[in-house]
């Protein structure tokens, strides 16, 4: 299985960065992991709806030109589905048996994601109504597909 994340904005603080790397490392026995950080738009405090579309979009073009094969694409999106760590795994064995062999996970910016994205992803994936720092996402999504993939090789690790 391969997996891969396409985020937008890079880790900046040591400790998400650390994070990161452990979950990756633990990753690397179940699944060939390939992250893509794609630069942020500047969006200051104060802009109108239409330059929060702009941005949106100039964050998006640089998702699609990311997103490259022929993987399933989950958008995660407050508005999405959510599931719980037994549900994810299932999705993504089910996936497997049925040769799906890419999933491409994909973290928006602090405004989200624009909705050529949004048409573009085959699934969208809720964690949470909340909104969390997308630094703090990735490090959530990595851990959720490591437990993931230990809950279908049944390993001891997610209760």
């Amino acid at each position: 299985m391969k997996i891969t994340i396409i985020c937008i904005g890079k880790l900046k603080e040591r400790y998400w960065k650390e994070a990161v790397e452990e979950y990756s490392k633990r990753l690397t026995k179940y699944c060939k992991l390939n992250i893509i950080e794609l630069p942020d738009e500047k969006a200051p405090e104060t802009m109108s709806k239409a330059e929060q579309q702009q941005v949106c979009q100039k964050e998006g073009q640089r998702i699609l030109k990311a997103i490259k094969g022929d993987g399933v694409v989950v958008a995660l999106a407050i508005e999405g589905k959510m599931f719980s760590s037994e549900q994810l795994a299932a999705q993504i064995q089910k996936d497997t048996v049925e040769g799906i062999n890419h999933i491409v996970f994909i973290i928006g910016g602090s405004l989200g994601l624009s909705q050529e994205v949004m048409k573009k992803a085959d699934r969208a994936l809720s964690f949470s109504a909340m909104t969390f720092p997308h630094q703090m996402m990735r490090v959530i999504l990595l851990e959720q597909i490591y437990r993931a993939m230990r809950i279908i090789k049944k390993e001891p690790y997610h209760k």
